[in-house]
């Protein structure tokens, strides 16, 4: 296992497999635009994967700014947030409780359809794409054990009675002409287990038993084949899968179609009897930080309304510099600009300007500016390197503005439950359990940058 950290640390990868993981990178690269988090026009324009940087000399691998997992021949590759890095060996119970940590950011991401069913996770598992398996394989075998998806499919049978319309062409043909009349070839819509969804579901749970170590997985994807043993084999896009839509009866479904989206749209399989080879999630997790604070906010701040990527404006005349930020937060007769900043504040004491660079700076006074905001806030994730939070605040004085005063403060939020890192704690029976305090100290933290507490 290979754990590599944004920006940070290089590891050394099998020589005879270097430049054909850079090949297949690049193939995730290119389809890359299918996914709502890859939206950065620059890198549109960049043909060469960015997710690892490759080392050729010394053949090694660095991370970028991607997280998540890459399994190829045999290799895992865990690409992990850099809050997390810290001097020394990175232990198992560390990747463990890290992926625990991307997985509850994940469940309140919004522009990622990630399926909110994150209960009975236990902590054996530190591979993040075992995670994900287990979690579709259990929640899918629960369901379909109790409801089986059907639905109303045009079918054409050969019966003993008129039922629906009759084909008469096939019937001339194949019954009339061949002396069995009294079989007729009917049309109708029956209520078949054997339908698009079924098919979806049957071929995403072969491929991940063809990828998966887990046995309690393997068990689980057993019996969701073994439920489906009458639907047709066939080979599904993930388009299709997204396309699909659920009447409220089978609404519970739809996670069970997020989770096949997610598989089927951050991986690449080489089928040889539909083994999947290869599997890659990665997201970049400056958009991951941004999306989660605005989904938290959303689901768990009653007395914030948060909109996220308001209309754009432009900083010029000749709307050539857009202006577009993170988050619009309105809460009684106020309302403040907002911008989430996925680096690494506060972790030098001597630093002034505790990390906030001066682009930032000058990007949030291009906000208050063109939005006429006299109040904007920068949020920062805080980082295992230092358990308290902090902030600071600055005041600029627009002078073109009649001394129109405006405040910056910055704030490093607590998205880490420490607890997790350590080797005697016990994981609770859900995620939501594991980060109740954690929510807390984020909701009570959010709630004192805008002066609500």
């Amino acid at each position: 296992m290979i754990n590599l950290f944004e920006y940070k640390n290089s590891e050394e990868f099998k020589e005879k497999h270097f430049d054909v993981l850079e090949i297949f990178l690049d193939s995730i690269w290119a389809k890359r635009e299918k996914s709502s988090y890859y939206f950065n026009d620059e890198e549109n324009r960049v043909e060469q994967q960015r997710f690892i940087q490759f080392l050729h000399k010394t053949k090694t691998l660095k991370s970028n700014k991607y997280v998540g997992v890459i399994h190829f021949e045999g290799e895992t590759i865990n690409l992990l947030p850099k809050i997390f890095f810290k001097e020394g060996e990175t232990t198992t119970n560390d990747v463990k409780a890290i992926n625990r940590h991307v997985l509850w950011w994940l469940s309140y991401c919004r522009r990622l359809k990630f399926p909110n069913y994150l209960s009975g996770l236990n902590s054996e598992k530190a591979d993040f794409f075992e995670i994900l398996i287990y979690l579709f394989s259990k929640y899918t075998r629960e369901l379909i054990n109790s409801s089986i998806y059907q639905r109303y499919t045009e079918v054409n049978r050969e019966l003993n009675f008129v039922k629906g319309r009759v084909d008469f062409n096939t019937y001339n043909n194949n019954n009339l002409a061949r002396g069995r009349h009294h079989k007729i070839s009917c049309e109708f819509d029956a209520f078949e287990m054997d339908n698009e969804f079924n098919r979806c579901l049957k071929f995403v749970s072969k491929l991940l038993l063809s990828a998966t170590k887990e046995n309690q997985s393997r068990r689980f994807l057993n019996d969701i084949l073994f439920i489906l043993d009458e639907v047709e084999d066939v080979n599904v896009s993930v388009d299709k899968m997204k396309r699909m839509s659920f009447n409220p009866m089978f609404s519970n479904f739809e996670t069970i179609r997020d989770y096949c989206v997610l598989f089927l749209d951050n991986s690449v399989s080489f089928n040889y009897k539909n083994s999947l080879k290869i599997f890659a999630f990665l997201l970049p997790m400056e958009y991951v930080f941004e999306d989660f604070i605005f989904g938290f906010m959303d689901r768990e701040i009653d007395e914030i309304k948060a909109q996220s990527q308001i209309g754009i404006n432009y900083l010029d005349e000749e709307k050539n510099f857009k202006l577009r930020p993170d988050l619009h937060l309105t809460f009684g007769n106020r309302s403040l600009i907002a911008d989430t900043k996925y680096k690494i504040a506060y972790s030098d004491d001597s630093d002034q300007k505790k990390g906030i660079s001066q682009n930032d700076l000058y990007q949030m006074l291009a906000y208050a500016v063109r939005f006429k905001a006299n109040e904007i806030i920068l949020y920062y994730p805080n980082t295992v390197n230092k358990e308290e939070s902090e902030n600071s605040e600055l005041s600029i004085i627009d002078e073109l503005a009649v001394d129109q005063l405006i405040h910056v403060k910055s704030f490093q939020l607590p998205i880490i439950n420490f607890d997790l890192f350590k080797e005697s704690y016990d994981c609770k029976a859900s995620l939501a359990l594991d980060f109740e305090f954690t929510k807390d100290k984020l909701v009570r933290a959010i709630l004192k940058s805008l002066s609500l507490s």
